[in-house]
């Protein structure tokens, strides 16, 4: 990824095993993040694989949490807010992926939190979702994850 248009959010790895900070980092199309000294990368946050030396393994029996920074636009108005994300990757099937991908995303604006319900792993629905809670004519201020996938 290139640093120039490489986004970077932090936020929380948990599991079994217990807790620990991660960076996760996007270019739009390629998200990568590192667990307990294994990087995992791929096109989206549920598509998250150890490369082929680690095992090639997706990321499962996990939660990823994390916050990103999402102005909302209501009538050419620029207001602040954050997206809270929640990512939850079941257990492990026979072939490594998860059995199930469930996420939740919720904005923070105006005082007012606002939620997508449990979205499988799709991150455009639950914009989406959000998005038709907000006024009229509002819209997200920039995109994100551009063309990355599912879950991001």
């Amino acid at each position: 990824m290139s640093s120039e248009s490489t986004e970077v959010w932090t936020g929380w790895y948990r599991d079994r095993r217990g807790a620990e900070s991660i960076v996760i980092a996007t270019d739009g199309r390629r998200i990568a993040t590192r667990v307990r000294g294994v990087e995992y990368a791929g096109a989206s946050l549920d598509g998250l694989r150890a490369a082929e030396e680690n095992g090639g393994l997706p990321l499962a029996g996990c939660v990823l949490e994390w916050d990103l920074p999402l102005p909302v636009l209501t009538d050419g108005a620029a207001q602040q807010a954050t997206l809270s994300c929640l990512l939850a990757l079941g257990e492990a099937l026979s072939d490594g992926s998860p059995e199930r991908v469930d996420l939740q995303l919720t904005l923070h604006c105006g005082g007012a939190a606002y939620e997508s319900g449990l979205a499988g792993g799709d991150f455009d629905q639950a914009l989406d979702r959000i998005l038709r809670q907000l006024p009229p004519g509002s819209r997200f201020g920039r995109k994100l994850l551009a063309d990355a996938g599912a879950a991001a």
